[in-house]
């Protein structure tokens, strides 16, 4: 399987069949910065705010937005719900985790999640080889937040995502609160393209790796 970074929360997942996911689009106008994503087969919508939804500049066959448990093309998706806030959806509302099985690698991305670590989240979440997490705060967990899910969910790679880069106009922060809790030998930047299969998982002595990803533009 193949991801992309297309910038906030968007990610193209590609598995070796072809059938491709996309997560998150958004309003290039709210976020700050150009996104011309490509025709996908299915997108999925993390929570209704215009910097996730913004389904109408994607060509897809298949939407979804909704928890419960799909499965399209061969890949297997778990939809679980949970808070965009830290008081059960009272401030921001609710928000979707989404987890894809492509090609034997368990791809986990948060959305916008804003609630706090918990261990019945992180049992309905496990087990976890990508982890995809928001690290800017304001609107999400910061990242302090986002190393505790790490440190729980024990992902083999951590991409982080939804955190302040050039002509971002959201009061977010940068991605590198978060990177200065790991060590630097765990750090691969500007990372193009991230290619995986479930090969690539069999040493669980290794630890964390976090991968920053260059936005691609498709």
């Amino acid at each position: 399987m193949k991801i992309k970074w297309l910038g906030h929360s968007s990610f193209v997942l590609t598995e070796s069949t072809g059938t491709s996911v996309l997560t998150d689009p958004y309003d290039s106008k709210m976020v700050g910065y150009g996104y011309k994503p490509p025709e996908v087969d299915v997108v999925t919508v993390s929570h209704g705010h215009g910097d996730h939804n913004y389904t109408s500049v994607v060509k897809h066959k298949q939407l979804f937005s909704e928890p419960g448990k799909y499965e399209y093309g061969g890949i297997h998706i778990a939809a679980v719900p949970s808070f965009h806030d830290d008081c059960e959806g009272k401030a921001r509302g609710k928000n979707v985790i989404f987890k894809f099985r492509m090609d034997g690698v368990n791809v986990c991305h948060m959305g916008d999640i804003g609630e706090p670590c918990s261990p019945e989240l992180v049992e309905r979440l496990l087990p976890v080889n990508v982890l995809l997490i928001p690290v800017g705060g304001t609107y999400t967990i910061d990242a302090e937040a986002a190393k505790e899910y790490v440190d729980r969910l024990m992902p083999d790679i951590v991409i982080p995502m939804h955190y302040k880069v050039k002509h971002c106009e959201l009061d977010i922060d940068k991605a590198e609160p978060f990177l200065r809790m790991f060590d630097d030998e765990c750090i691969e930047e500007d990372v193009e393209e991230l290619e995986l299969d479930r090969y690539d998982f069999n040493d669980a002595t290794e630890s964390t790796k976090v991968i920053v990803m260059e936005r691609k533009q498709a």
